[in-house]
């Protein structure tokens, strides 16, 4: 006769389960149990795309939050907002050393777990952002809110990952659009609430949202149970072999690199032009010049499918073209405003394009997408840290003319420089 234990067994979370038949203590069966927990997952399951897309939407909004506020933190730390433009490359350098050593951890660690520990993290950081009392306390906060920001880019590979192979474009696309939507909502909501309460503010409110969405995104992640082989950052080791034996790979990190350098240089120097003696507008008018930004949100959903549709490598020589374009009308727009608002709409049609192409190639290239999708992120968010960073003097030197060289510099090394090595 077998014993009572041999009745139970042990479930994957380490909880002992009953029999098919067996009631618990209050003598009710746990098919109740069972159909709540099928409940619980479904909610989960329906919620785990929507929830990605706006919590991607909140956390990259934190990269780009002192952009819209540089004339106020200048104001505020009586300095000039040339003289600080230097705090957005801070973000995007911080945010690229994040994914540098935390993005590779997807394919090795638990990522619900990793998620909700770099959402609390990305938040202390900015409410030490929003006390700090001068431009080098204010640095250093937003390089680790910045370097804690990287949710987005670990949360991409898994919804590759569990989306179906002819919609996985699509898929990714609704992220990717997300991602931007946070970025015009830095620029214009941040820039409306700067200027009616001060920067300060807009820093504490993102960091209750980053810390409130960052939890809920980690409650419907899948559970993993991963058994890691060999160091933490062993992901991080691997990048150089894995870019090196994917042409792919290489070929996307280096055309995203320059087309993202080039938005970056005109979009985070905007704001020095808008508020400058040319057009001489507010913080909250320039602000909402980041409605323009709208337009990747919108083209996203359409590159994804034009990516399943086309494959990726027609999708970004359009990409380009389109930033080619935009580039001498942004030149016009230092004295045309119409011609800068049609730049500011191709430039974003042209980066999400690109984006979802290049991003949708490096997750399916390779064996270990979390890896791939860093190296891919890094070289884009280093080649736009590095333009914004030659952006600033460029403008102080040259003024709007010199910014827009810039921004035609990164376009012709991206493109030329793949071009050249592919034949």
């Amino acid at each position: 006769m077998s014993s009572p234990a041999a009745t139970t067994g042990t479930t994957p979370d380490g909880e002992m389960s009953r029999g098919p038949h067996q009631k618990n203590r209050s003598g009710r069966s746990d098919r109740s149990g069972r159909r709540s927990d099928r409940s619980g997952r479904s909610l989960r399951a329906r919620l785990f795309l929507p929830l990605i897309t706006v919590c991607t939407a909140v956390t990259a909004a934190n990269i780009y939050l002192a952009a819209p506020l540089l004339s106020l933190i200048a104001h505020d730390f009586g300095s000039t907002p040339s003289a600080v433009a230097w705090l957005a490359s801070v973000a995007q350098l911080g945010y690229a050393a994040g994914l540098l050593f935390f993005a590779p951890l997807g394919d090795s660690v638990n990522r619900r777990r990793l998620v909700a520990v770099l959402a609390l993290v990305a938040a202390a950081a900015l409410v030490a952002g929003a006390l700090s009392g001068g431009t080098a306390a204010l640095a250093g906060a937003v390089l680790v809110a910045s370097a804690a920001t990287v949710v987005p880019q670990l949360l991409v590979p898994l919804v590759a990952e569990r989306a179906p192979a002819d919609r996985r474009a699509s898929h990714v696309a609704a992220v990717i659009g997300g991602l931007f939507t946070g970025v015009v909502a830095a620029r214009v909501v941040g820039g409306l609430i700067g200027q009616a309460y001060g920067w300060r503010v807009v820093f504490l409110g993102a960091a209750v949202l980053t810390a409130l969405l960052g939890l809920a995104t980690a409650y419907v992640l899948p559970a993993e149970r991963r058994r890691r082989e060999g160091p933490l950052f062993a992901g991080l080791a691997a990048l150089p072999r894995v870019v090196r034996r994917s042409p792919d790979l290489w070929r996307a990190c280096v055309r995203q690199a320059g087309m993202y350098g080039a938005w970056s240089a005109v979009w985070t120097s905007l704001a020095l032009l808008l508020t400058g003696d040319g057009y001489d507008l507010s913080t909250a008018a320039a602000g909402l010049f980041g409605l323009f930004g709208l337009t990747a949100s919108a083209v996203a959903p359409v590159a994804g499918g034009l990516v399943d549709r086309f494959g990726a490598a027609k999708v970004v020589r359009s990409a380009y073209l389109l930033a080619a374009v935009s580039v001498p009308l942004f030149w016009l727009g230092g004295h045309v405003m119409a011609a800068l608002c049609a730049a500011a709409v191709l430039v974003h049609a042209a980066l999400v394009a690109s984006h979802v192409a290049n991003q949708t190639l490096a997750l399916t290239t390779t064996s270990t997408p979390a890896t791939a999708n860093t190296a891919y992120v890094v070289a884009g968010f280093a080649g736009g840290a590095l333009a914004s960073a030659l952006a600033g003097p460029a403008f102080g030197h040259w003024g709007w003319g010199g910014v827009c060289a810039v921004a035609g510099a990164w376009l012709v090394l991206g493109w030329s420089v793949t071009v050249v090595r592919k034949r």
